[in-house]
């Protein structure tokens, strides 16, 4: 079997197995934030964070609660990296330095999972375990939550309340994400994924000295990670790394659990509105994108121009052969269409445009079908903006889902799209005109600029991935990636739930013959068609420094 046949196949299997997770899934998710019922263990969480989940909150206490919440999380897993040195269980570790500890908790906190360090020679059992492990459930069921508040805003009636955050955030730890991820996890070790709490042992010799490792929770962090679409790797070679993904097998299934469930989250969507046929419209505009993008990822690393690519077979460099390039592709676009970060290769050794495609994913919003729970908020935003350029074509006041989109739901809409790309921007602007920074890029010219692009798309995305080449570990890097990563996943929030808490409080207007039909093909297409010229209007004179250079060369 060649290379290209295994590459397809995958994707084919791939598919197969998301088209029938789709509908089970996406119901099942609906009727748990649809539920009046409180589990047991729900109710001791809420008696002991003393909460009241059945009081319904207003956008602006919805979004006190994220924050807080949030913040507390940060704090906590700061604090706990500065004290490893004293903790038991540390694999005698020392502590986190301040602006790498700072760094790290923003990345887990805001599901951006981005890391400067090497985790298996910096991070002991409790904090990989209690910190970051649990980090990777609750940012998930906080991305969820928002996502939720906004579908609830689409189908309120004129109430102004969005449910309550607190039941939301519970809901989304208890019954889904961990037991799902609990069943990933025992897949992932019956296939060969690493899971003890030994310490360092020598695992290898070679001549001149030995190889060592550290043992730890390794398939249960992998399996959350994934599901969570989070991104951080127990080991720094991520999902690269044998004892994380060990077989072709495992990299399928860790490419599947990234998106079962932002692509499911279509169907609860349209069953909480009402109409099916709006999630299927929505699911169509993720597919598309994402579909097209795997077509032209495997396009372009196996289309092996010159000599050393010809000798390879493909662009080889930077992939496992256990995956190849097949793998590899699926896997880097569906990291970077999502929020995950996760890598199973290194962006840095794709070929110029297949580099190009993984910034340009993160750059769309990566809302195809993006993170879980923000990929959905980010393609309605998307849809919002869509139904208004329809409505100028046609001069229609612009109606979604019956509520009219007038000119506060279009500021608020613009707000969320324009915050990330300014972050981004600014802060690369930043790092290439001042000195210092420059001295962390490996590669010169557009390669390095491309590098040093990547991590900001990353990190203001709440991506977590690294092009690699580019030393971040660095006061400047840990600090403006780390403000870049805050910024970029509660301002946005702020602007979805203001958003929410808009729609909540409007009337529904009858569908009219002049009403846009927002279930139609021709809806799809033009919500793919405002997703890619918009995003390409935003980042293309940085693409054309970048990666566009560098492949054209």
């Amino acid at each position: 079997m060649g290379p290209v046949t295994a590459g397809v196949l995958q994707l084919l299997a791939l598919v197969g197995a998301l088209a029938l997770a789709h509908i089970p899934l996406g119901s099942y998710l609906a009727r748990v934030y649809s539920s009046q019922r409180h589990l047991r263990v729900e109710k001791w969480i809420y008696r002991g964070i003393g909460a009241d989940p059945d009081t319904e909150m207003t956008w602006p206490a919805y979004l006190r609660g994220v924050l807080a919440f949030s913040a507390v999380g940060v704090l906590f897993l700061y604090l706990l990296q500065r004290l490893q040195g004293v903790l038991p269980g540390s694999l005698h570790f020392a502590s986190v330095a301040p602006a790498q500890s700072f760094n790290t908790a923003v990345s887990f906190v805001t599901n951006t999972n981005w890391q400067s360090y090497y985790g298996e020679q910096t991070m002991g059992h409790v904090v990989q375990t209690a910190g970051l492990a649990v980090q990777n459930f609750v940012s998930a069921a906080v991305g969820m939550a928002v996502a939720v508040a906004l579908v609830r805003g689409f189908g309120g009636s004129r109430t102004g309340e969005l449910g309550n955050f607190w039941s939301d955030l519970v809901r989304g730890t208890v019954r889904i994400l961990l037991p799902l991820a609990a069943v990933a996890a025992v897949v992932l070790v019956a296939r060969g994924a690493l899971q003890n709490f030994s310490g360092i042992h020598e695992v290898g010799q070679f001549t001149g000295g030995s190889q060592q490792s550290n043992g730890g929770a390794v398939a249960s962090q992998e399996a959350i990670k994934e599901l969570g679409t989070n991104g951080g790797g127990y080991f720094n070679a991520n999902s690269a790394h044998p004892f994380e993904n060990p077989t072709p097998f495992t990299n399928l299934l860790e490419i599947f659990l990234i998106l079962v469930i932002p692509f499911s989250l279509t169907r609860t969507f349209g069953l909480m509105v009402g109409s099916v046929r709006q999630g299927y419209a929505v699911l169509a505009t993720m597919a598309t994108i994402w579909l097209g993008f795997v077509a032209l990822m495997m396009w372009t690393e196996f289309a092996h121009h010159g000599p050393a690519l010809q000798a390879a077979g493909a662009a080889m460099e930077g992939k496992e052969v256990r995956f190849g390039v097949g793998g590899s592709s699926i896997f880097a676009v569906s990291t970077t269409l999502t929020s995950t970060g996760a890598v199973d290769s290194f962006h840095s050794s794709f070929t110029g445009l297949g580099g190009g495609l993984t910034l340009l994913g993160m750059m769309l919003g990566e809302i195809a079908p993006g993170g879980v729970g923000s990929g959905l908020y980010g393609m309605l935003i998307m849809a919002v903006i869509a139904v208004f350029i329809a409505g100028l074509m046609v001069g229609r006041t612009p109606e979604y889902l019956g509520r009219k989109i007038s000119a506060r739901e279009m500021k608020l809409a613009a707000a969320y799209l324009l915050v990330t790309p300014a972050l981004v921007l600014v802060f690369t602007a930043a790092s290439m005109a001042l000195p210092t920074p420059g001295h962390s890029m490996l590669n010169p010219g557009a390669h390095g600029f491309s590098e040093v692009l990547y991590a900001f798309t990353s990190a203001a995305n709440n991506n977590g991935s690294a092009f690699a080449g580019l030393n971040a570990n660095t006061d400047w890097y840990n600090t403006t990636t780390g403000l870049a990563m805050l910024l970029g996943r509660f301002l946005p929030m702020v602007f979805v739930l203001a958003l929410a808490g808009s729609l909540a409080g409007q009337r529904p207007v009858p569908v009219s013959a002049g009403t846009l039909r927002t279930d139609k093909p021709l809806f799809t297409g033009l919500l793919v068609g405002a997703v890619l010229i918009i995003t390409g209007l935003t980042y293309f004179p940085a693409l054309a420094l970048g990666p566009l250079a560098e492949g054209l060369a």
